[in-house]
């Protein structure tokens, strides 16, 4: 019994030194690598009072080890940004002037002239002009998407990329890890037995090669031939064939653009397959000499949890403080961080007419509870904020003062912004913000009567709900 019962006391004793270790280990981590002051007390209170399952959730979802296997592609670039090409106190400076100055300090990037983008609406519009694409293709195809299924919609994919990978074109296909199905991706087990290179983002069944479980590669990117590309908000699923009359509708909104922005899209897409097969695409099969073709000037914003983090956040905010006259956000999903909501309600303060569209109903109910405080943020401030009826709209556009304009795959939320790995395009053409501005309608006005009168069981579903948004 005394030996039983000294046994069991060390044991305890070794437990409760195995605790402190860790929560330790957590703590400076934390003190370390985390910048959020709530995040960083969140994640020590787990770690100390939650022994071991608190240091494992930290090690499954608070550790960022996603950075890139290798530097990015280096290549020699004419479009390298130089900080000195533009002042924004320069004399014939305009009230955009300082936003291109910023964002071509924050990506490394200039803004490219001379590019034609075309707007296409819905899968009914796009999947035919990414499909015709696919099939004129001579040299190469890479394809990234976040949900790539292999329905009456992807199947035709499915089918031209691997006509095109059998008449000698280069096609590569990244599909996420998680959207694009976790425990089966059929279109992957179809590209991949046809000999297609195809490869799924940061997956692995083994957990701890699992380098972050709470990070989705987002973007949605074609590019053809170097030549042509396509994004926007568009995944691959039959949701998105409005004229099949499907169970779920989701309309939304994708671009077409040519022209010397090109180069930036293939350099995100071949970035990407660079970071998880290690294959450089560098020859000119993706990368050929382009030339003007239009009259936008265009620049992509990429963001992820890596050297990127939080760009797409800051081109936001930097865009917003520029706004003089009128600033219209379209998304499915608002939640915000704090920081954007206070600069869209400080924009309306000082005059800026701030229109904010979301659906009334989206395809996550909990992210629609979740949304309440954030919106009345922006209500008290005097934003008008638009309900838009069925079906569900998934677009994310950004308009400034009708003339500058944000496209692309991040959603005004905390897991757009902080943790996902996005790609923005931001284009410059009055003609073509104007355009923007009419493709979602605004739907129905909601009140800060109607937020301020919801019940009490109502309002705490509501803000418990916040609580989840980076996990949602």
């Amino acid at each position: 019994m005394i030996a039983t019962g000294g046994l069991a006391w060390f044991l305890g004793e070794l437990a409760a030194l195995a605790h402190i270790v860790i929560a330790a280990s957590v703590t400076v981590h934390v003190l370390l690598y985390k910048r959020n002051v709530g995040t960083s007390i969140s994640w020590m209170g787990i770690a100390w009072l939650s022994p071991f399952v608190g240091g494992l959730l930290y090690y499954a979802f608070g550790v960022n080890r996603v950075k890139r296997r290798a530097l990015r592609l280096r290549r020699k670039r004419s479009h390298t940004f130089l900080v000195d090409e533009v002042t924004p106190d320069a004399p014939d400076a305009g009230p955009l002037t300082p936003l291109e100055y910023a964002i071509g300090r924050l990506t490394g990037l200039s803004a490219e002239p001379g590019n034609k983008i075309e707007l296409l609406r819905n899968g009914d519009n796009t999947y035919p002009a990414m499909l015709a694409a696919i099939d004129a293709a001579e040299a190469s195809v890479g394809l990234c998407s976040y949900i790539f299924r292999d329905d009456e919609a992807g199947m035709p994919f499915i089918e031209a990329l691997i006509r095109a990978h059998r008449r000698g074109v280069q096609v590569r296909v990244l599909i996420d890890g998680i959207g694009g199905g976790y425990f089966r991706s059929g279109t992957y087990s179809r590209l991949h037995e046809a000999g297609v290179p195809v490869d799924r983002f940061l997956h692995s069944y083994v957990p701890w090669k699992t380098p972050f479980l709470n990070l989705r590669n987002h973007r949605k990117l074609m590019v053809v031939d170097g030549r042509v590309a396509f994004t926007g908000g568009i995944n691959i699923g039959h949701e998105n064939l409005l004229a099949t009359n499907p169970p779920h509708p989701v309309r939304d909104t994708h671009f077409r653009l040519e022209g010397p922005v090109v180069e930036q899209l293939t350099e995100a897409f071949a970035d990407d397959w660079l970071y998880e097969t290690g294959e450089r695409l560098l020859d000119d099969a993706w990368f050929p000499d382009l030339c003007p073709v239009g009259d936008a000037i265009a620049r992509v914003i990429t963001s992820g949890p890596d050297e990127d983090l939080e760009q797409i956040e800051f081109a936001m905010l930097h865009a917003i403080s520029c706004a003089r006259r009128s600033i219209r956000v379209v998304t499915p999903y608002f939640l915000p961080p704090d920081i954007l909501a206070t600069a869209l309600s400080l924009a309306a303060m000082r005059g800026v007419a701030v229109d904010v569209v979301v659906p009334e109903n989206s395809n996550h109910m909990v992210l629609d509870w979740a949304r309440r405080a954030p919106l009345r943020t922006v209500l008290e401030a005097g934003c008008r904020v638009w309900l838009l009826p069925a079906p569900f709209d998934h677009s994310k556009l950004m308009m400034i003062d009708e003339a500058w304009s944000l496209i692309g795959s991040a959603n005004w939320d905390i897991r757009s912004l902080r943790l996902n790995f996005e790609l923005n395009v931001e284009i410059q053409n009055e003609a073509f913000a104007r355009r923007l501005g009419e493709v979602a309608s605004n739907g129905r006005l909601l009140t800060l009567a109607e937020v301020e009168g919801a019940s009490l069981a109502r309002r705490l579903r509501d803000n418990a709900a916040r609580l989840m948004q980076p996990y949602l």
